[in-house]
């Protein structure tokens, strides 16, 4: 499973621990992935989304419709 939000496009990032003795070991940066499911009034059914934290704030904040529009302008599959 890719861990890839469908509406931010939020990845793991790659970066590095830094120990007390400044000793750098590689290590990954995972978005807070979660598997959402939302009725769209639009499409008159529920879609399933792959999305971060942050795309949870955004469809609150604008809707369910205007970013399933959005996604399907991208050609996402929703």
């Amino acid at each position: 499973m890719t861990q890839r939000c469908q509406v931010t496009g939020a990845e793991p990032r790659m970066g590095r621990n830094v120990s007390h003795s400044r000793r750098r070991t590689p290590r990954r940066f995972s978005p807070n992935i979660q598997h959402k499911k939302y009725f769209a009034p639009s499409l008159g059914r529920t879609v399933r989304l792959t999305l971060s934290a942050k795309a949870i704030k955004i469809i609150d904040r604008r809707g369910i419709d205007a970013v399933v529009q959005e996604l399907l302008a991208r050609g996402e599959k929703v």
